[in-house]
C-alpha cells in the first residue's frame, strides 16, 4: 500500500432539502423518476455520520431551494489546504445559482476565491473534474470542463495540472471513472477516456485498481476514502478483496435514491483540504495527452 491520502478528512456537503430532478443534464437523470425525501435524507445522514465515524470533519451548507442539484457539493469549488478555492463555473444554466452560495460560503469561511472566469464568464470549470494525485492537479475534461481551464488553474495557483479528455457521457465528470485510493493506487474506468488519456491515464496512476463495467456503472468510483476508510455505493467481491488487502475498511451505504441524479457517495462530499504543495510549479505548468 503507498503512503495514506494527504488530504480528505474535511469536507464540505449540502443537506437535500430540495433534491429533486427538474431537468436532465446527463444519462441518468429522468423527470419521472423522482427521490423520496425521507429516504433521501436518511441516505445523506448515513454518509455524513459515516464521514465522521470514521475520523473526518463535515460542515453543512443549506440548499438553495432553486438549486436541486446543489447536494451534489463536490462541484461547488476547489479547496486547498493552504486557504485557496477555485469556484465552479457550471456548464449547465440551471446549476449555476449554486455558485451564489458557494461564494457566499467559501470566503465567509476564510477561502481566498478565485474564478475561472470573471462574472461567469470564461472556460466552464466543475471541481467534481479535479483530484489532487501525486504530484499533480489532475483534471478531466470535455463534458463540464474545458480545456482552457486547465491553463486557468496553472497559472492561477502555479501548479502543475495534468489533463485526461472524458470521452464517455456516463462518466462526464472524473470523479465518476477515477478515485484516488493512497498516494499510489486508484480506481480508474479506462473506458472513460479517449485513447491518449487512457495511455496518460496510466503514467499517473502508479498502482491502478481497473474497474470493470459493472463495477464502475454501480458508481464504485465515486467513493471516497477517510484515514483508512473507504466509504462506497457499491463494492464487488473483487474490490473488496483488493481494498481490504490494502489496508482499507471498506463501508457500503445505499446512497441509490442520489443515483437517479447522477451522483453517489463522492458527489455528495466536496474536500476541502486538497494538498497542492507536490503540485507547486513556478508560473503553472498544463500536461495534456498526447
Amino acid at each position: 500500500m503507498g503512503q495514506s491520502l494527504g488530504w480528505g478528512r474535511r469536507y464540505l456537503m449540502v443537506r437535500p432539502d430540495h433534491f429533486r430532478i427538474d431537468y436532465v443534464i446527463n444519462p441518468y437523470m429522468s423527470t419521472q423518476d423522482q427521490p423520496d425525501p425521507e429516504l433521501t435524507r436518511k441516505q445523506w445522514e448515513s454518509l455524513r455520520q459515516a464521514i465522521v465515524d470514521a475520523g473526518g470533519e463535515v460542515e453543512v451548507l443549506a440548499q438553495r431551494q432553486d438549486s436541486p442539484d446543489m447536494v451534489y457539493a463536490m462541484n461547488l469549488g476547489l479547496g486547498a489546504a493552504d486557504g485557496r478555492a477555485m469556484l465552479s463555473h457550471m456548464r449547465f444554466e440551471p446549476r449555476r445559482k449554486e455558485s451564489l452560495s458557494a461564494a457566499a460560503w467559501f470566503t465567509g469561511h476564510g477561502f481566498q476565491l478565485s474564478r475561472t472566469g470573471g462574472e461567469g464568464v470564461g472556460p466552464h470549470f466543475e471541481s467534481g473534474d479535479a483530484f489532487a494525485f501525486g504530484d499533480s492537479l489532475v483534471v478531466g475534461y470535455g463534458p463540464r470542463t474545458e480545456a482552457d481551464a486547465l491553463k486557468h488553474l496553472a497559472t492561477e495557483w502555479n501548479i502543475r495540472v495534468r489533463g485526461l479528455r472524458i470521452a464517455h457521457e456516463g462518466m462526464y465528470h472524473l470523479d465518476l471513472p477515477f478515485c484516488p485510493v493512497d498516494s499510489t493506487h486508484a480506481m480508474v474506468y479506462p473506458p472513460a477516456f479517449d485513447e491518449a488519456s487512457q495511455a496518460e491515464l496510466f503514467g499517473i496512476v502508479p498502482e491502478p485498481i481497473v474497474l470493470t463495467d459493472e463495477e464502475a456503472f454501480a458508481f464504485s468510483g465515486n467513493s471516497l476514502v477517510v484515514n483508512e476508510t473507504i466509504i462506497m455505493p457499491a463494492c464487488s467481491p473483487r474490490l473488496r478483496e483488493i481494498l481490504t488487502g490494502l489496508g482499507l475498511r471498506v463501508v457500503v451505504l445505499d446512497l441509490t435514491e442520489f443515483h437517479k441524479g447522477g451522483g453517489s457517495a463522492r458527489c455528495l462530499t466536496n474536500p476541502l483540504d486538497f494538498d497542492l504543495t507536490p503540485a507547486t510549479v513556478p508560473g503553472g505548468e498544463v500536461v495534456l495527452p498526447t
